[in-house]
């Protein structure tokens, strides 16, 4: 079963933004075709999707981008923690692309992607199976009338609950002010699930850097990092 298909087990859901922006380059492009295949998780039956499977080796523990631009900051984590598994979601096909260029480069054997919407995943996945997630600088949705669009609200933080296992971290970031204090509110919100372990305008000691951040403090934002721990 392809990405673009759906079974009843896993019905679409309206997924909103662009899902590709400037055609892609020669070498980008023939990634998707080879590489992709490769890695790509695809989702099919009633039966949950067991993460340690999708791998060559089993790893000792699975770690979840959610949203991941241009894949820099997932790349890098793989690089930097070979024996964990990491899974991106990313229905943004440029991105998607980046990706597979960092994975190329690097000569990744720990990344798979699922290059749609991150609920169908988390829909599938078992509980308690994922040791970390990150959901970084998500689109903000700056309108009020598309406010339910953000990704960080009741019934997403409750599909991340359910994935993660006990203690494990979520973390977030923004550089939007409007989206800093949705997030403060919507998972003080979900207190019985989460306990905050930063919250500060420095991010964690082992942080790694991504596009869309860079892009923002030069343009004058200030992030704010916040990190979170399951009950």
């Amino acid at each position: 079963m392809s990405l673009s298909e759906s079974s009843s087990a896993y019905p679409k859901q309206h997924l909103y933004g662009r899902r590709k922006g400037r055609p892609l380059h020669k070498r980008k492009s023939r990634l998707m075709q080879e590489l992709l295949p490769q890695w790509e998780i695809t989702l099919g039956g009633n039966a949950p999707l067991d993460p340690f499977e999708l791998f060559d080796v089993r790893p000792v523990s699975i770690a979840l981008e959610i949203g991941f631009g241009g894949g820099e900051h997932l790349a890098e984590q793989a690089e930097r923690n070979p024996h964990a598994g990491f899974i991106g979601c990313e229905p943004f096909v440029n991105g998607v692309a980046s990706l597979l260029d960092h994975i190329d480069r690097k000569g990744l054997r720990n990344v798979r992607i699922f290059p749609n919407d991150a609920r169908l995943l988390l829909n599938a996945l078992p509980e308690g199976s994922i040791a970390r997630c990150f959901v970084l600088f998500a689109d903000p949705w700056p309108k009020a009338r598309h406010a339910e669009r953000r990704f960080v609200e009741a019934e997403n933080i409750g599909r991340l609950a359910r994935v993660l296992r006990k203690n494990g971290e979520l973390r977030l970031a923004s550089d939007d002010a409007q989206l800093v204090r949705w997030t403060r509110e919507q998972m003080e919100r979900a207190a019985d699930l989460f306990v905050k372990t930063h919250d500060d305008l420095a991010p964690p000691v082992d942080w790694i850097r991504t596009r869309y951040e860079e892009k923002g403090i030069n343009a004058g934002r200030a992030p704010v990092y916040f990190g979170y721990r399951r009950r």
